[in-house]
Parts: structure tokens; C-alpha cells; sequence
């Protein structure tokens, strides 16, 4: 599941879900649904994510 990459990326940096709002510049209660209701992101916001987390699409496939 894409969202258990992008998990594993956040518990590396350490980061929480406010601080992956903030620098992805996703909304946090968007990022809340994408973990907790398995709901999934556009392509829009996967490369915001992405790019937040300094790792490439391909690392989330």
C-alpha cells in the first residue's frame, strides 16, 4: 500500500503528519483521511509528498 511507503519515509525523518502538511503543503486532514480512512491520493498530491520527503515516485511504487 502506498501509504505504508510513505509511512516508512516519515518514521525515518522523524516526521509527524503536521510537519508532512506543512512541508508538502497538503492539507493535514487530507493526509489524515490518505492514512486512516485508506482513502488514496491523486498523482497531484503523491508528488507533493514526494517531493517533501526528498525521494523519487519510484520509491512510493
Amino acid at each position: 500500500m502506498l501509504w505504508l511507503k510513505i509511512q516508512r519515509q516519515l518514521d525515518i525523518k522523524h516526521w509527524t503528519l503536521v510537519r508532512l502538511a506543512k512541508e508538502s503543503n497538503v492539507n493535514y486532514e487530507t493526509l489524515k483521511k490518505y492514512k486512516f480512512a485508506c482513502q488514496e491520493p491523486s498523482f497531484s498530491k503523491v508528488c507533493k509528498i514526494a517531493d517533501a520527503l526528498g525521494i523519487s515516485l519510484d520509491e512510493l511504487r
